[in-house]
């Protein structure tokens, strides 16, 4: 007897008289502790059981070393890969002398074909396998797609927050400073202290709406108030001419304040109005920095759908949105992005967070296969009864001898380590079994498009 059924495990074992009967049918090897057995991405490969030692068994995802399994005397590696004629999931690896059974391909496939027995321990181990690698890894892509989108998260949190707390920072003594400087604006009359707040308020609005000026532009206006300033005496015209001038002020302003102030006053009264000017700049820098936190929370906050049921009525483009937003980081720098949005398109009850993590694996692999550089497309529009969403890039493509492969659970086209090979299995899975759905794909270099149609 070969096995005992009521001892099968995930990773049964052939007992040693289904060893020594395999023995006539390959060869024996041995490993010293640190050889290599077989890589992830090996073509050529051969079935093995361990005779003695341990065989440690590994897979890069996320540039991290996955263990899947250790293998000891009994157990056998190799067999999906040969049956599937894909190229291997895993490498294996001696973690201690060990003794190796090899059998080729051609034999191995004999042996499940005329040796029941041993085609039964074989098949109920490639069975249990396959569901605990593929349970291991899909997880590993949840949380590799997690870290992606916590890492761009916070790069996008860490500019408005830096932004606001520098703006803070220089508020705070910005304020110390021009409570000082209001109170050396008691010498003057009523009528040129009004003369100051309207000139306070037009600058204001001014800054507020102004275009943005070219540098050459800017540095001759610079330096026509920078004269101004230092041919009437100013302390600091350096500090002060570049604010005066984002706001508005020019020469012709100056003199009327220098006609209606009195010189002595005149230093003080630009030096308080170029810190109320910059107070209220800062004030409008720290809104704008807290505002950006505010969508980006609200933007994550839609992208799980938090506190909401799974199943629910959803605009499909709120959640390309948001997840566009989580991936600027990684689409400012060189990736244009184009949306051409059916916007009457009706409402849908859909599973929103899976969804969203559709959109994810799609606009994620568009962007890898860009390299950071070309165009994202994304067009949404109606076809007969269903919503369709386009997800296209000019990427390298998809070269077409392995498009109908691409959904295929460990099927990828990024190198070892890059990815799991299960980001579209699992796209594929979301769209069509639980929305009953279809995603499809066509590519050529420089043109990879996703089609994803979603019943209404």
């Amino acid at each position: 007897m070969l096995h005992d059924p009521n001892q099968m495990t995930l990773f049964p074992k052939l007992n040693d008289d289904a060893l020594e009967e395999m023995k006539q049918y390959g060869t024996e090897i041995w490993l010293n502790t640190g050889d290599m057995l077989f890589h992830e991405g090996d073509t050529h490969y051969n079935f093995h059981a361990i005779l003695e030692g341990e065989l440690e068994v590994t897979k890069q995802v996320g540039g991290e070393t996955r263990l899947l399994a250790i293998h000891r005397r009994g157990e056998f590696v190799g067999e999906l890969s040969m049956l599937t004629g894909a190229p291997s999931i895993a490498s294996g690896k001696a973690i201690a002398p060990t003794h190796i059974l090899q059998i080729e391909v051609e034999t191995f496939r004999h042996i499940l074909i005329e040796c029941s027995p041993l085609a039964d321990v074989i098949l109920t181990a490639m069975a249990g396998r396959t569901k605990d690698v593929e349970a291991q890894l899909r997880q590993q892509e949840k949380m590799a797609a997690l870290g992606k989108l916590s890492a761009g998260l916070a790069h996008e949190l860490n500019n408005p927050g830096a932004a606001a707390q520098r703006a803070a920072s220089l508020l705070q003594k910005n304020w110390q400073n021009l409570q000082s400087l209001t109170l050396q604006l008691n010498s003057l009359t009523p009528e040129q202290l009004n003369l100051l707040v309207d000139i306070q308020n037009q600058a204001t609005a001014y800054a507020a709406t102004a275009p943005k000026l070219n540098p050459i532009t800017l540095a001759d206006q610079e330096d026509e108030i920078l004269e101004w300033l230092e041919d009437h005496d100013v302390n600091y015209a350096w500090k002060l001419a570049p604010t005066l001038v984002s706001a508005g002020i020019d020469s012709k302003k100056l003199d009327i304040i220098g006609d209606r102030i009195p010189a002595k006053f005149l230093s003080n009264v630009l030096t308080w109005l170029e810190a109320s000017l910059s107070a209220t700049g800062l004030i409008k820098e720290i809104e704008h920095s807290t505002g950006r936190i505010s969508e980006l929370v609200k933007a994550i906050k839609g992208y799980t759908y938090m506190d909401q049921a799974p199943l629910q009525e959803i605009d499909v483009h709120e959640g390309i949105e948001n997840t566009l937003l989580i991936f600027h980081c990684q689409t400012k720098k060189g990736v244009i992005v184009h949306r051409n949005y059916d916007r009457t398109l009706p409402r849908i009850n859909a599973y929103a967070g899976e969804l969203n993590q559709v959109w994810t694996n799609l606009i994620d692999n568009a962007l890898y296969a860009m390299d950071g550089k070309g165009e994202l497309t994304i067009n949404t529009y109606k076809e007969n009864n269903c919503l369709v969403v386009e997800i296209i890039d000019t990427g390298s493509g998809i070269p077409e001898a392995i498009q109908s492969q691409i959904f295929e659970p460990f099927f990828t086209t990024k190198g070892v380590g890059k990815g799991t090979g299960l980001g579209l299995e699992i796209s594929y899975r979301i769209v069509v079994n639980r929305h009953k759905g279809d995603i499809h794909v066509e590519s050529k270099p420089g043109n990879t498009k996703f089609r994803v149609r979603l019943p209404i």
